[in-house]
């Protein structure tokens, strides 16, 4: 009987950038059109999302930006883009609240993680709306404040 191999479990990676940039206002999983040495650079973890966002054109979504780099024992004998457009694979009603979605003013399609789902290599995808200056300020005292409760709480419960 052939031995089973493990597939690699968790996040590939993720796009702390756009979730300090955006109010996450819906999330989507897509799956990814990807070539061979990819898969390959992806079970190295050699992925990054960092100025990645999501094209919607011609009824159809792209992942632009995303940068994984080659292998080189792996792809050796192919021609390697790293940051190339891929194609994201969605249904048809999910394509059309995306497209509803990007038309209101202010809303946008971000890639926020990379991960794998049994054997296969998906996108999380979110429709987002650009925050304000003020409002990234505001989250930052807000997860302080929270932070400093902790501290108390667990100081409070040492001293009992």
């Amino acid at each position: 009987m052939a031995k089973h191999k493990k597939q690699p479990k968790g996040t590939i990676a993720l796009n702390k950038k756009a979730l300090h940039d955006y109010f996450v206002e819906q999330r989507m999983e897509a799956g990814i059109a990807l070539a061979g040495w990819e898969i390959k650079s992806l079970r190295a973890g050699k992925a990054q999302l960092v100025d990645s966002y999501v094209l919607l054109k011609d009824d159809e979504a792209w992942l632009m930006g995303c940068h994984i780099s080659p292998l080189t024992a792996a792809s050796t004998h192919v021609i390697t883009d790293p940051t190339r457009t891929r194609k994201l694979l969605l249904h048809r009603s999910e394509l059309d609240k995306l497209f509803s979605g990007v038309q209101q003013k202010g809303y946008t399609c971000v890639a926020l993680a990379l991960y794998w789902k049994n054997h296969l290599v998906k996108c999380e995808i979110a429709l987002g709306k650009g925050k304000k200056e003020y409002d990234k300020r505001h989250v930052e005292k807000e997860r302080d404040s929270n932070r400093e409760m902790q501290r108390a709480l667990q100081d409070r419960k040492k001293a009992l």
